[in-house]
């Protein structure tokens, strides 16, 4: 990925939609969209961009309680385990819960101290058009795809893949100009997860040794 993409991906999980879907127009009726993966995508944008409006100098004086507040939507929001076990792929095969958590939050960590601060510089004012709500094959949940509209700029595509986890709509890939947050790590992750055990890869990932950025090694 180019570290625009990364940024504005790794941006869009941190909370679901991101400030970006603010002004998002689910098509569904209000009882429909009651329990549609759309309206769950713009329930939690629109409770992010009044967050960090209100809190805006708040988050930008503290780091840590940005970061605080980053983590609880992320874990409000995302299925972090089952999106680690789609990135660890085949590395992941017969890996154990607690290992396979124990990657997860390492990433997480690893995001949200790289990237969390460029949810603060993110435009609110721009304007995201939900386009579809599609079943993904298989039963594995639905893509809800949308268009970021920027004024003078092309707009962007921005899918979401959404499963229900415990009767919610959790988001474990994100795709902007269709490239995908789980490949990328997926890619970034095969030489060490070749090499190394999913716990020694995530203390590599805890103490600096390797950084989660969604590319590819070199």
């Amino acid at each position: 990925m180019t570290s625009r993409v990364t940024t504005a991906v790794l941006a869009a999980l941190f909370a679901t939609a991101t400030p970006m879907l603010a002004h998002a127009q689910a098509a569904a009726t209000t009882t429909a969209a009651q329990a549609s993966a759309s309206n769950a995508v713009n329930q939690s944008a629109t409770r992010v961009l009044s967050a960090l409006e209100a809190r805006r100098a708040e988050f930008k004086a503290n780091p840590a309680a940005l970061n605080a507040f980053i983590k609880a939507e992320f874990t409000r929001s995302f299925d972090s385990n089952y999106a680690a076990r789609l990135v660890l792929g085949t590395y992941g095969r017969g890996a154990s819960d607690a290992d396979v958590a124990d990657f997860a939050a390492a990433m997480t960590d690893s995001l949200i101290a790289r990237y969390g601060a460029s949810l603060l510089d993110f435009n609110s004012k721009l304007q995201v058009k939900v386009k579809s709500e599609t079943p993904l094959p298989g039963g594995r949940g639905v893509r809800v795809g949308t268009m970021m509209l920027r004024q003078g700029n092309q707009p962007i595509p921005v899918d979401y893949l959404l499963r229900q986890v415990g009767g919610q709509w959790k988001v474990f890939d994100v795709m902007i100009e269709g490239i995908s947050y789980v490949q990328s790590f997926k890619n970034q992750f095969a030489a060490p997860l070749s090499q190394k055990s999913i716990r020694a890869v995530a203390a590599d990932v805890r103490t600096g040794r390797l950084k989660a950025n969604g590319n590819q090694p070199k």
